[in-house]
């Protein structure tokens, strides 16, 4: 039997998707094709075991991970989330994904992500606190403000980045507000940050839908994810005028060609945690969501969601990538054939990042900027990178993400090329 090395996909995983959105890039590369490996090896991966004492007194261990991909354009930078799906080659992707967001946004950082193989939901607050500080101490060794910079991800918040962010300093003896991103606005975090993603997500499906002659006054908007991003997003394109027909979650799929009330939906699932219930609209179907008819369908729960045969009956104009990784390759190949436009994670959903690097400089120079100035230097930022992307589309007449991976792989291997090997 053939040894496989960890970096080997396994098919259709999300690392599988990174390395062939990578070949595709390949070709556009020129001189600095010599450096590609780079890419497809990541720098540094960390597996942890976290034991625990349950309320019950009895001992749980669960799986970490911390993955800092590539480092040469500057320390780590990406999101912990605690799923019961998290495993090595996940976030092996993620991280991977966050090197090529970060370059192509242009931030000073290099791509990193962690994650615990937990359902937190079956987790009391007690041991959701003791299992976030121990997995703290356990990857304390490669995190840090000038090292790795962790933020909020998949079912984690600001109340687990004061965890992290209190263990690091208790374990270094010293305040270490910069060692995470997403915290509370007591403890150094940034005005704006919690919807930073969600408005990102508006901001550049606005430009883009713009570009494309798609006038979003009466667009039919369909949401996978109510979570904070996806809630955040459907309600800024409601409030300029689209309509949000259809929501998906794990809990229950719904559909209003009239229109769901946003406000309405957002109440419902703070106070039940799910849109299952929600009486503004019918419940039909879990795969019947990718047959709705929309103007913009933007996948914002997990990824892997967009396969082959989703694609071929999805009945959209622009798919909005709000989650990371949500559309496979093969799935990518059918909506370019179909003429449908994909907007990819990288710059669609970079708003988080934006905003926890503002927040990162915030907390070194300990002067914090207004929620407006936060907004105009996010804005500043996402459109001057999607102009970039954009105008790389159209010259070498290539998909936007792999005009984002050439913006995106030339800025990391340059760096790589300029800082040669050590030793």
């Amino acid at each position: 039997m053939q040894n496989l090395s960890y970096v080997d996909p396994q098919a259709d995983s999300p690392w599988g998707t990174f390395l062939a959105q990578v070949d595709s890039v390949v070709p556009h590369l020129g001189h600095l094709a010599r450096w590609v490996e780079t890419l497809k090896h990541p720098k540094r991966c960390l597996i942890v075991d976290i034991p625990i004492e349950l309320d019950n007194g009895s001992v749980a261990h669960f799986e970490g991970y911390r993955v800092q991909h590539n480092l040469s354009r500057g320390p780590g930078k990406g999101g912990v989330r605690f799923h019961p799906q998290v495993n090595l080659e996940e976030v092996m992707a993620l991280s991977a994904w966050m090197t090529v967001k970060n370059a192509a946004v242009n931030l000073p950082y290099g791509g990193a992500k962690g994650g615990v193989r937990v359902d937190p939901k079956q987790l009391s607050l007690k041991e959701l606190e003791r299992l976030t500080r121990r997995y703290t101490s356990e990857i304390g060794l490669i995190i840090g403000p000038d090292k790795d910079i962790p933020a909020p991800d998949v079912n984690t918040n600001a109340q687990v980045m004061a965890w992290m962010m209190d263990t690091y300093s208790m374990n270094t003896g010293s305040t270490a507000t910069g060692v995470v991103t997403g915290k509370p606005i007591p403890l150094g975090g940034s005005l704006g940050r919690v919807s930073a993603t969600g408005r990102g997500v508006y901001v550049v499906g606005r430009t883009v839908a713009n570009k494309l002659q798609t006038p979003l006054q009466g667009a039919r908007i369909a949401v996978q994810g109510f979570g904070n991003v996806g809630s955040v997003a459907a309600s800024m394109f409601v409030d300029n005028g689209a309509r949000l027909v259809s929501v998906q979650d794990h809990s229950a799929t719904l559909l209003n060609d009239q229109g769901i009330d946003v406000a309405a939906l957002v109440a419902h699932t703070k106070a039940t945690g799910a849109v299952a219930g929600f009486a503004g609209a019918d419940s039909i179907a879990a795969e019947d969501f990718w047959n709705v008819s929309s103007d913009i369908l933007i996948p914002a729960a997990l990824e892997g969601q967009i396969t082959e045969a989703r694609a071929a009956q999805l009945k959209t104009k622009i798919v909005l990538e709000g989650a990371n990784g949500p559309t496979t390759p093969a799935a990518d190949r059918l909506l370019k054939d179909r003429g449908v436009t994909v907007v990819p994670d990288v710059i669609a959903n970079a708003g988080g990042v934006i905003v926890s690097y503002f927040e990162w400089v915030q907390d070194f120079s300990s002067f914090f900027w207004t929620e407006e100035e936060i907004y105009q230097r996010l804005d500043k930022i996402l459109l001057g990178a999607l102009e970039h992307i954009w105008q790389t589309h159209v010259d070498l007449a290539i998909p936007l993400r792999t005009a984002a991976f050439v913006v995106a792989c030339t800025r990391v291997l340059n760096a790589r090329e300029e800082r040669g090997l050590y030793p």
